[in-house]
């Protein structure tokens, strides 16, 4: 109505809003332009954005405008630092005689803890996860029992070969050694256990004693987000071992429509998780950014992007039987990834769009960070009805739906903007993707062929250059007793886990049914394959027991070990030593099989080369035949019991057995179920004790949450006479800058951790200790896979030029630092690619880099290191650092001008006497004013300070609305 816009918009302004409606305005774009009418106050979101987004098709790619969202959601990993910048900022307020009670975020903010699980115990093998992934010592556990449902997968005996069992291993147990608790005690001397002479655990157990070990190593930081949950308001933490951070958004968070104070408003996020885009399945706005911006959306600020262009993608056609969500999913990124649509928003519609459940959309929305768009829209329809008429508050469905076709944005059948691209889903037949990038999509008819071909390439980003004669090596090697054969290509990680397709019953559900087959034909998976199940939440748990498939899944191996991101983010447990003694004996091409979007080289075990992304159930068939050297078409499986030959065709289950499946098990009671367990909590949570200050009493022996210096840090300023700290190529991820995974024993935070005192099997993931950054820090580059031009080879060192030494990257930085020498990094294109991390910008800046020089920049990284104070440079089109003969080994000069403007062209001198000019990347004055004040986080504060009250975005800045 009229008097809601009154107070911000002139008459012709809302005389121009009023006729929007008759212009072909897309559905995302009309939720930018209800977000900018009803936060327009004249500072941060003025008159004139709502003009720009109105006037879409003529500013679209041109108009910089503000979007203020609903909510914020964090997982915990990038959730931490966060939250740890905000009690920084409470100290740095009070020491200039402000209230810190007034530190809160402004934006409704949920925090999930789901992140912190690792494997520690699995059904047949209990292992530990001790960060660097050495063997254990033997066990102080006491035999278990098993339930007689799940059969043996080793062998009749025990053998005493490194790797295998040995009966020594499975004597009594020694006496406790005491001095530390005892389930630390149990868990940390685990061996690998033989079933035939120490029982395993139960499955049950086994996700009871994961969860116990995820809460003991983690619990510094549960009391941190304790303590976040009471002292902020506008906070809610969900506690771990409730269900993985999207999921959780799917399920409970969601609300299409938000109710507050009187006003009805779509519902938006933005999230610090990869997979916040998810939720534009459900009709939901929102997309994944960095740290730094999150907290920037926390404290009140809104996002800053481009107004997007948005193509159309009309779906036609009818989907293959043997098709599931994931073959449509890559097969979409193909076709977007080929249409060049980087930055856009990709609205669906079509009549295919009908074919797709709630949960379906929702697994296609995700990979849209893959093909490069911001968000994969689906509006609001009947089946979106359909899906929350199960999760949501039936009160509720009438309003929302009268409401969203109100403001036009329920969806309809008129064909949306110009650009369409049109996709047949008759076409989409099962793919798998890999072995290194999720890009490299693989027909499942083409996989042997493919694989063969990789063997042969040259090393690249599919080759692994195998010569002939090494193609077909074969290494025997013992197992509990039984000898097996690995080949190049042989399965060693088949895990199922707590990435994007659990949220799809009917993927999962195919699984189960798929497994249920195989079982019933008496097929099994080989002992030494590291199976894994880990659910994104118990909803996947529940519809998989109330099916019946479950018992099937433990009898292949995959046992559900717990709630929470776990092989997805390199938490795997240790291979098997035989198994680790035979790839490197015969310099193998092994194989770990996921059913995720992330799979860099590296990241799953340093020994496994080739990794490929799969929908569960061909995780589940590669399992079984053990090898992706295999035509599913002409070769089968395995025998069965009776010897016969089975098919992969005879195990895999119907479309329509899979939906009725789905339709008798997935019901409003599995929604339910997660809405109990998320007010109850669990006892470990409850229990936990949090300080009740104001300002968080930080705890100097602490490892996992410190107080950051970026407070106590000078605001930028020019660069005189800066050394190279790394000389990179193209590529370079934000995996390569700050890894997640383990911490290796031979790395410098290792080495600070024990100065600590800690030993390396407490020493936990870069992912959890990211409140800290003493670790985070020296945690900066240090991927092993870091290819550095200094060096020649992958490694996580670098070198310290002015004397010659090759140096680890913190140690070579700390010397610089010291020697009061700034520093710049030499980068190719595609720069900062991959998940968004804060600590790729916080780690960097740390480190003492002032900027990066590169050919090209991934955009939400560039928008890090401007949030962080770290001028990102490009060089001119046509040009690089080979093109300019630069070394690395010069000194570089960069003069800022005072009046510093978006997308300004600056000189770079060398000692050598030469310059070139670079870009700038300022995309906006606001990313100027930001980089001015030293970052984002010193410039809240800093307007914090002088409006002495909550800050308001760009107050300091821009005038007060008239």
């Amino acid at each position: 109505s009229d008097d809601l816009f009154v107070h911000c918009l002139s008459q012709s302004t809302c005389e121009h809003l009023k006729n929007f409606i008759n212009n072909r305005l897309p559905l995302s774009i009309r939720v930018f332009l209800e977000a900018a009418i009803r936060n327009c106050d004249g500072f941060y979101t003025t008159e004139g954005d709502v003009e720009n987004i109105l006037d879409w098709q003529q500013q679209q790619d041109k108009a910089e405008v503000p979007f203020t969202p609903a909510r914020v959601l964090l997982q915990d990993f990038t959730g931490i630092p966060a939250m740890v910048d905000l009690a920084a900022m409470r100290d740095a307020v009070a020491k200039h005689g402000e209230d810190p009670s007034l530190v809160n975020p402004k934006c409704p903010t949920d925090l999930i803890v789901d992140h912190s699980l690792q494997i520690d115990f699995i059904c047949f093998h209990n292992a530990p996860n001790p960060g660097g992934g050495e063997s254990a010592t033997p066990s102080l556990a006491p035999p278990r029992s098993v339930p007689s449902r799940l059969p043996s997968r080793g062998g009749s005996h025990c053998g005493g070969q490194q790797g295998s069992c040995s009966k020594a291993a499975c004597s009594d147990p020694p006496a406790s050694s005491g001095g530390r608790p005892a389930a630390v005690q149990q868990i940390e001397n685990t061996p690998l256990l033989c079933p035939f002479h120490l029982k395993p655990v139960s499955e049950t157990e086994t996700a009871v004693k994961n969860q116990e070990m995820e809460l003991i190593r983690n619990k510094e930081r549960l009391q941190f987000f304790k303590w976040c949950s009471k002292a902020f308001k506008n906070v809610n933490v969900v506690p771990p071992d409730v269900g993985a951070v999207h999921q959780v958004n799917l399920e409970y968070l969601s609300r299409v429509a938000q109710v507050s104070d009187g006003v009805i408003y779509p519902d938006s996020v933005v999230g610090t998780d990869s997979h916040t885009t998810m939720i534009n399945g459900l009709g939901i706005l929102g997309w994944g950014v960095g740290g730094i911006e999150s907290e920037a959306v926390m404290l009140g600020q809104p996002v800053s992007l481009t107004l997007p262009q948005v193509v159309g993608c009309k779906l036609v056609g009818s989907i293959n039987p043997l098709s599931t969500s994931i073959d449509i999913v890559l097969g979409i990124t193909k076709h977007l990834r080929q249409a060049g649509i980087a930055g856009r928003f990709v609205e669906f519609f079509g009549p295919g769009v009908s074919q797709l459940s709630a949960p379906d959309r929702t697994t296609i929305a995700n990979m849209c960070p893959e093909y490069n768009a911001t968000v994969s829209f689906f509006p609001i329809d009947r089946v979106t009805l359909k899906h929350f008429k199960k999760t949501s508050d039936h009160e509720k469905l009438e309003l929302m739906e009268s409401y969203m076709k109100a403001v036009k944005l329920f969806r309809s059948y008129e064909e949306p903007p110009e650009d369409v691209i049109e996709i047949n889903l008759s076409s989409m037949v099962p793919h798998v993707s890999g072995p290194k990038r999720p890009q490299d999509r693989v027909a499942v008819s083409n996989m042997k062929a493919d694989f063969q071909s990789c063997l042969e390439e040259k090393v690249g980003f599919k080759g692994f250059h195998i010569s002939k004669e090494k193609q077909e090596t074969r290494v025997p090697f013992l197992h509990c007793g039984q000898e097996y054969q690995l080949v190049h290509g042989s399965v060693v990680i088949a895990a199922v886990i707590s990435c994007t397709n659990n949220c799809n019953p009917s993927v999962m559900l195919t699984a189960g049914l798929l497994a249920k087959k195989a079982v019933e034909a008496g097929l099994t998976v080989k002992p030494y394959i590291r199976t894994s199940l880990a659910p994104g939440s118990g909803m996947v748990t529940h519809y998989l027991n109330s099916s019946g498939v479950l018992p099937y899944f433990s009898q292949l191996g995959f046992q559900v070990i717990g709630y929470g991101c776990a092989t997805c983010v390199g938490n795997t447990a240790p291979l098997p030593d035989a198994v680790v003694d035979a790839i490197k004996q015969g310099d193998l091409v092994t194989c770990g099989l996921l059913s995720g979007n992330r799979h860099f080289e590296g990241r799953l075990c340093d020994c496994v080369r080739a990794n490929y992304l799969a929908s569960p159930p061909l995780v589940v068939a590669y399992a079984i035949a053990g090898t992706v050297g295999i035509d599913f078409e002409k070769e089968p499986l395995g025998k069965g019991g009776d010897l016969r030959e089975v098919y992969l065709s005879d195990i895999w289950p119907s479309r329509e057995e899979v939906q009725q499946t789905e339709e008798d098990t997935v019901i409003s009671s599995v929604f339910k179920d997660l809405r109990g367990r998320m007010e109850k909590g669990n006892t470990f949570w409850n229990n936990i004790e949090s300080p009740d200050s104001v300002v968080f009493p930080w705890d100097p022996k602490s490892t996992y949450i410190r107080c950051p210096p970026f407070f106590k840090l000078p605001a930028p300023q020019s660069i005189e006479n800066a050394h190279a700290l790394l000389f990179l190529g193209d590529k370079v991820s934000t995996d390569h800058i700050s890894p997640a995974g383990s911490i290796a024993r031979a790395s410098t935070a290792a080495k600070y951790l024990q100065s600590r005192r800690l030993t390396p099997r407490e020493f936990n993931s870069y992912g959890a200790r990211r409140g800290n950054d003493a670790v985070m820090t020296r945690g900066t580059f240090a991927s092993i896979k870091l290819l550095n031009r200094f060096i020649g080879k992958p490694s996580p060192k670098t070198l310290h030029i002015p004397s010659g030494q090759t140096l680890d990257v913190f140690e070579a930085a700390d010397r610089y630092q010291r020697d009061g020498v700034p520093l710049v990094i030499l980068a190719g294109k595609e720069y900062g690619s991959g998940n968004s991390r804060d600590w790729v910008a916080k780690g960097p800046y740390l480190l003492g880099v002032r900027a990066v020089i590169a050919e090209s920049f991934e955009k939400l990284h560039k928008s890090q290191l401007v949030g962080m104070g770290i001028m990102p440079l490009q060089f001119l089109p046509g040009q690089s650092a080979d093109s300019l003969e630069l070394s690395g080994k010069e000194r570089f000069s960069i003069v800022l001008p005072e009046s510093l403007s978006p997308r300004q062209q600056l000189t770079v001198k060398t000692s050598k006497g030469t310059s070139f000019s670079v870009t700038a990347l300022f995309d906006s004055q606001i990313d100027v004013i930001i980089f001015q004040h030293g970052g984002l986080l010193r410039y809240v504060a800093q307007t914090f300070l002088r409006s002495g009250s909550q800050p308001r975005a760009g107050a300091a800045e821009r005038a007060p609305c008239p």
